[in-house]
């Protein structure tokens, strides 16, 4: 029996129930590290009183996870295609939930960025193997369809639940727990996906190209890390640098697999109109939920002075949007269009962003909840549409490659979210005038972040930390509704070029034949 048609045999075997009980398995997997994404923003608060980081290094705390998946998740998904997708997803489930412990049990803030890097090398291991897996179990694109839904709503919802998550366990527990909660979960995912998974690989895969893999993970975290530091302190030579060495490192990268027998990624997939477009939509729609979560979850909390359970309550009708218009949306891309489902998902998303630029201390619970509703629904459309094209257009040897291309995408979104939405918060609310008075280490504390504000205040005669709290909350809601107002407006214009970019794109119908 060949390679190929060990694979096929196997790919038929799970076309029985059991195909949609390893369905499950794979859903466990991405709802963990999606909500890995976010769980961390209520616990910010707690983890910068116990840490003391500073605002620079509670940006990276918050998404050096996120850029590390995204540098990685090319090679990740082209490593699966070669030695097996199970056994990279198994393989990386164990990293994720050992790696998880140091990250409870980080003592700076140094150690809790590392251990945060370290998650994400672990959680590239397991993003590109779940989509590339329902490529390879499901032939009926109808059906296929259904699977991509419902993964899509759990990598929505996940970044939606994390907040209800976190909040639940900050109520009973100290922040590290937030990080344990991963350990029961991997354990279940390897226990079952031992049993229940089907191998599939490349049968032909060619090497491992080493020198790609450094080039992409150098070239998309070098560029990120400029895009963050350009924009926090200006165009410093630093910043500069990171930027030149980022995109020479991503030119030859591209040029690499343009010459190489079995490349990482097949750069040629991008001279498809359709391809690229969905990988636009789908990096620019997690862009502006994970940002609109990220500092959500903070205003909440620090402005507003909600408890972090009531905060990720708040945040759930993002979820449960994602979660229905995930099911919905290979049905709804079928009888309308794919453009008019992931146009309308995008426009959809930059409405929500719209709504926060009205946002204040006295903004109510049904105000938020409405915007979250329809911020999510957008989410779940246009990611879902977009990933089940782009598993569509690439033959199925290259599944594992195309679906790190989709969750490159993700991640990379999820991390320019919070990077530069963030920049943008960050640079307003360092603006802003602490009241006469205040003394200078107080001051200096306050305007690095928020949650710095508030500690400081604490020991100051309390009339003076009220005013300074006042002048803080005042200055990350004019930060907030500024970075709401411009992550609109690139939603809805990315709305309007996936209306041209993915004119005449249409899902499969008919069954395949492996």
């Amino acid at each position: 029996m060949t390679g190929t048609d060990l694979q096929t045999t196997r790919a038929e075997a799970v076309r029985s129930p059991g195909r949609w009980l390893a369905l499950a398995v794979l859903v466990l997997a991405v709802l963990l590290v999606a909500v890995d994404a976010t769980v961390l923003g209520l616990a910010t608060p707690f983890l910068s009183e116990d840490l003391q980081p500073s605002g620079t290094q509670l940006l990276w705390i918050g998404d050096v996870y996120s850029f590390v998946i995204a540098g990685l998740l090319v090679s990740m998904g082209s490593l699966g295609d070669r030695i097996g997708r199970k056994k990279l997803l198994l393989v990386g489930a164990v990293a994720f939930g050992a790696v998880s412990v140091l990250n409870a049990y980080a003592t700076s803030p140094e150690m809790m960025i590392l251990a945060r890097a370290l998650l994400g090398v672990a959680g590239a291991t397991l993003m590109p193997s779940t989509l590339a897996l329902i490529r390879n179990i499901f032939h009926d694109p109808k059906e296929r369809s259904l699977a991509v839904g419902i993964w899509g709503a759990a990598a929505s919802a996940g970044a939606a639940v994390g907040p209800v998550v976190g909040g639940f366990l900050l109520e009973h527990f100290w922040w590290g727990s937030v990080f344990l909660i991963n350990l029961p979960v991997m354990a279940v995912l390897v226990l079952v996906g031992i049993k229940l998974l089907p191998e599939s690989r490349d049968p032909n895969p060619g090497p491992w190209d080493l020198i790609s893999v450094f080039l992409s993970l150098i070239g998309i975290v070098s560029v990120v890390y400029a895009v963050k530091e350009a924009a926090v302190h200006g165009f410093r030579w630093d910043a500069a640098a990171a930027a030149v060495i980022g995109l020479a490192a991503l030119y030859w990268f591209a040029r690499r697999q343009l010459t190489l027998p079995s490349p990482l990624l097949d750069m040629r997939l991008f001279h498809h109109r359709g391809f690229s477009g969905a990988v636009l939509a789908d990096l620019l729609t997690i862009l502006g939920l994970s940002g609109l979560v990220f500092f959500l979850s903070q205003f909440l909390q620090l402005v507003q002075e909600r408890s972090p359970l009531e905060a990720g309550l708040i945040e759930l009708p993002a979820a449960v949007g994602a979660v229905g218009a995930g099911l919905m949306a290979g049905y709804l891309a079928r009888r309308a269009s794919v453009r008019s489902a992931v146009s309308g998902g995008l426009t959809a998303v930059g409405l929500a962003l719209a709504a926060c630029t009205a946002i204040s201390a006295s903004t109510g619970v049904v105000a938020l909840g409405i915007a979250l509703f329809v911020g999510g629904i957008g989410a779940g459309l246009a990611f879902t549409v977009t990933a089940d094209v782009i598993l569509s257009t690439v033959p199925k040897r290259q599944a594992g490659a195309a679906s790190a291309v989709s969750e490159t995408a993700y991640e990379l979104g999820a991390a320019l979210g919070i990077a530069l939405l963030g920049t943008i918060v960050t640079g307003i609310y360092r603006g802003f005038s602490a009241p006469p008075g205040i003394p200078a280490d107080a001051a200096a504390a306050a305007h690095d972040s928020l949650g710095g504000a508030v500690e400081a205040a604490k020991e100051l005669p309390p009339e003076q930390g009220a005013a300074m709290v006042s002048a803080a909350q005042d200055a990350f809601t004019d930060g907030f509704q500024t970075a709401a107002a411009v992550g609109a407006g690139v939603l809805f214009a990315t709305g309007v070029a996936a209306w041209f970019l993915l004119r005449g794109q249409k899902l499969e119908e008919g069954l395949e034949h492996p």
